[in-house]
């Protein structure tokens, strides 16, 4: 039945002038910045490649909507801000993000997009997680001279309903998910959902074993370093990463026998320390082997602080050779805390927005959230060098470069966004869209 008053909302008066607001405005959209995206993609090809590495088993008869659509849809959401599949209920008939999508009818509803993703399993894992380290290749103009450091992490992802692989986590005191996240630099390798209930380097040898061969393959002479916190020192890794010459620098637990062998470098601190009452750091090299290790010795960093509160003494194994103990330390190891950065601007974009009843749908949900990190990563790195948002996280770039309000005029011959024109942002904007855009 067509509606012939549309419902408003009256607010106290402002300067003696009424004030009313109702849904009446036409298309407007509060994503005017989505075209951004849509290029991003195209220099990329990046949900283009992703379906075309999906199995669907829909019948392509009594389909509307194709996978790579599907994809883009959920990715473009993401990224703008939209976490629920209810938000696509509105969200379809949104004439911005149909642009982007590249079409002109109305995108896929709520049930559509959740039935799509019920059909997630172990090959799409497989195959996103392969188009991201391809991703990654590609990224590079010529062989990389410098090394590469594998940052490996875990976070937990907290699950609120009767999931499957749910585990209560004693140390987070909530059920929770585990899943694993691998960086180069501020580049995504991998966002591998696990279960809480194994060890945190679960599977992380294996990771790191087909992220190396990987590379190797794209580039025989490249340099690669595994880095990790102490839940990572685990003998099968080390001794991976010996036989397979892969650097590492990786902290280590602290216990009696380092303790004793480090007395040297805590006591030296501690002697500073009196004479100067102010915070010492001293650094220092031990040979160390744990009897898990099979009697092999390996070179560990000491770091030795002493403050009015105490002692902090800390313990790093490597294999890196050439440089001081302290600039080790602080320049590399401590660069792995740049990780936690990467690790939350993931939660930005919804990773833990594992809300599935199934396991491979949840993974999935996974990789969708580090696709759209991989479209504002790639535009903050390449586009965005420079400028004042050259290190902004990906929610800041969400909220002053894509939620840009525009009025939205179509017809068949062109497409029209008037933006709003109090954007902070509008040479930047234009900027952007005149190296996004071939000339």
């Amino acid at each position: 039945m067509t509606k012939c008053t549309m419902p408003s909302a009256s607010f106290p008066r402002c300067k003696g002038r009424r004030i009313v607001a109702s849904f009446d405005g036409g298309d407007v959209t509060s994503d005017g910045g989505i075209l951004l995206l849509r290029q991003l993609d195209r220099e990329m090809s990046l949900t283009r490649a992703v379906a075309r590495r999906l199995t669907d088993e829909r019948d392509p008869q009594r389909c509307h909507h194709r996978t790579q659509t599907l994809v883009r849809q959920r990715v473009f959401g993401l990224a703008l801000g939209y976490e629920d599949l209810n938000d696509h209920h509105a969200l379809r008939h949104d004439v911005a993000l149909q642009t982007a999508v590249d079409t002109d009818g109305v995108l896929a509803s709520q049930s559509t997009l959740c039935r799509f993703e019920q059909q997630a399993n172990r090959d799409w894992a497989v195959a996103i997680h392969e188009e991201l380290i391809e991703q990654f290749i590609r990224s590079f103009r010529k062989p990389p001279k410098k090394p590469l450091y594998l940052d490996f992490d875990a976070t937990d992802d907290r699950v609120h309903g009767e999931q499957l692989g749910r585990h209560f986590s004693g140390y987070y005191d909530h059920y929770i998910f585990l899943p694993l996240f691998v960086f180069c630099g501020d580049q995504l390798l991998a966002s591998y959902l696990r279960p809480a209930s194994r060890d945190a380097a679960h599977h992380a040898g294996a990771v790191l074993a087909l992220l190396v061969r990987r590379l190797r393959q794209a580039w025989p002479e490249v340099r690669i370093v595994f880095r990790g916190d102490s839940g990572f020192c685990r003998p099968l890794i080390l001794n991976w990463c010996d036989r397979h010459d892969v650097d590492y620098i990786i902290g280590i637990a602290g216990n009696k026998r380092l303790a004793k062998r480090a007395l040297d470098t805590d006591y030296a601190s501690a002697i500073r320390f009196e004479e100067s009452w102010e915070k010492q750091r001293v650094f220092g090299f031990i040979e160390y082997a744990a009897k898990s290790w099979n009697a092999r010795q390996r070179k560990v960093i000491v770091k030795s602080e002493t403050s009015r509160r105490g002692f902090n003494t800390r313990y790093v194994v490597t294999s890196l050779r050439g440089c001081s103990a302290e600039w080790l330390y602080d320049h590399r190891y401590c660069a792995r805390g740049e990780m936690e950065n990467r690790i939350k601007e993931q939660q930005f974009l919804f990773s833990d927005r594992t809300s599935c009843h199934a396991w491979w749908p949840n993974q999935y949900r996974l990789l969708l959230s580090g696709l759209a990190y991989l479209l504002l990563e790639r535009l903050r790195r390449i586009y965005l060098k420079r400028t004042a948002f050259a290190q902004a996280q990906v929610n800041t770039i969400r909220l002053k470069l894509l939620k840009i309000g525009a009025v939205i005029t179509r017809n068949t011959r062109t497409i029209r966004l008037m933006l709003n024109s109090q954007c902070s942002e509008q040479d930047l904007f234009l900027k952007l869209v005149s190296k996004l855009v071939p000339g």
